[in-house]
């Protein structure tokens, strides 16, 4: 039904006005969309009006492959003809393949499947206490600036307050450390310590990089203490910082890590990878997932990872992610009010001076066709398909140069 009380046509086109106010007529309000989306091709996508964007968010992490590729589709559309759910009462023939697939790539262990991120960090969780549970261990060490999902045990991992707001009492049992500093890892450890959890690129906390100094030492610590080292690679895992795994680029090896976004390719599909040493410990019984490992999801991941292959998207990510932030790093000295850009592969940040908010930055970019978003206020991120190219590449430098030399912070907000 539209908000007029009259029936959908199927078939009939809806505009944005139409689709906005249905949304806004059925849809809780927990996020706040601005423009309404309907079609998308390889790095761009169209709304309703038939406007073309340059899509540099991927669904924020998501399409790696771009959106629409022919090998995905053909893969979903040839497996839901042949068989989408059984459960996981039953063995399915797809999901040892991804399984195998994954394994291959990063710890050869096994694997555990569900739907999201926030799912697969509570399956990293739920390991890590039940692994150290024998020991008298339960606490996970997270970061500040963090973000590890939006479920009550996930938020409070998450280094953030203002996605704990309102839902207090939160969970038990996580300590928080300061993100590069391996002294304060050990100040917040404790003789419950079962693992650390970290992401080696905090993206939603600002695109911020783990230092190499930082992670080898942080491994040696947990190895030291017999402690998990746990990896959220939810945002950069399937390429998106220039190898599989965020992990891989720097130089460390987890426990277990935990994927999504990009896993699927914009079908929801999530998952963890563990080395042999934790592979058993989630028994039957001790958890469980109705929808995670379908046949479809498990079609999809292995058609993205075979994009990502046949395609050399891990070299391209690397190449095109140099390009963007060589390209960018001259607006720094053109406008004062640009901090620097950081990130890897691409995984990347227009990092903007304290108290100049990116929100603005990002509407005009939006306005003018390219998708991005403000993160940790004063942050714009860049995370595109893996498969943009170099006239992408300077399409986006050229709309952010022009959105720059137009746009005026408040000098109320900048604060420098």
């Amino acid at each position: 039904m539209t908000p007029s009380g009259k029936p959908v046509t199927k078939g009939e086109k809806m505009n944005s006005q139409k689709i906005i106010a249905m949304h806004n007529q059925y849809v809780m309000p927990t996020y706040t969309p601005e423009l309404a989306l309907v079609r998308g091709e390889g790095v761009r996508v169209w709304d309703a009006e038939g406007r073309k964007y340059l899509d540099f968010l991927a669904g924020i992490a998501v399409t790696v492959a771009g959106h629409c590729h022919p090998r995905l589709v053909e893969a979903i559309r040839q497996q839901a003809g042949r068989l989408m759910h059984v459960s996981n009462l039953y063995y399915n023939e797809v999901q040892p393949q991804l399984a195998q697939a994954l394994s291959e790539r990063s710890l050869d262990g096994k694997c555990f499947f569900c739907n999201s991120g926030a799912e697969a960090n509570e399956a990293l969780i739920k390991l890590a206490r039940r692994w150290g549970n024998p020991q008298g261990k339960h606490e996970v060490i997270t970061f500040r600036n963090s973000f590890h999902g939006r479920t009550l045990a996930t938020l409070t991992a998450t280094g953030q307050d203002k996605v704990k707001e309102g839902f207090h009492p939160l969970p038990s049992g996580f300590a928080l450390a300061t993100f590069n500093d391996i002294d304060s890892v050990d100040q917040a450890a404790s003789p419950r310590t079962t693992a650390v959890l970290l992401e080696v690129v905090q993206g939603e906390g600002g695109v911020l990089p783990a230092t190499p100094e930082f992670l080898q030492a942080l491994q040696a610590w947990c190895a030291e203490k017999d402690v998990l080292l746990l990896c959220d690679e939810v945002q950069c895992g399937m390429g998106r910082t220039g190898d599989w795994w965020g992990w891989k680029t720097s130089g460390i090896t987890p426990d277990a890590f935990s994927i999504a976004k990009g896993m699927g390719g914009g079908f929801p599909i999530g998952g963890v990878s563990a080395a042999p040493r934790v592979s058993d410990v989630l028994m039957a019984g001790s958890h469980a997932t109705t929808f995670g490992g379908t046949p479809l999801a498990c079609a999809a991941s292995l058609a993205i990872i075979g994009i990502i292959e046949e395609e050399n998207l891990l070299a391209n990510a690397t190449v095109m992610g140099t390009r963007l932030r060589e390209s960018l790093a001259g607006l720094g000295k053109a406008y004062s009010w640009i901090k620097e850009v950081r990130g890897v592969g691409l995984i990347n940040g227009l990092v903007l001076e304290d108290g100049v908010k990116a929100a603005g930055l990002a509407h005009l970019l939006m306005e003018k066709g390219l998708l991005t978003l403000a993160t940790a206020n004063t942050v714009i991120r860049l995370v595109p398909p893996l498969t943009i190219t170099d006239t992408d590449v300077d399409e986006a430098v050229s709309i952010i140069s022009e959105a720059c030399a137009a746009w005026e912070p408040d000098i109320e907000e900048q604060n420098i």
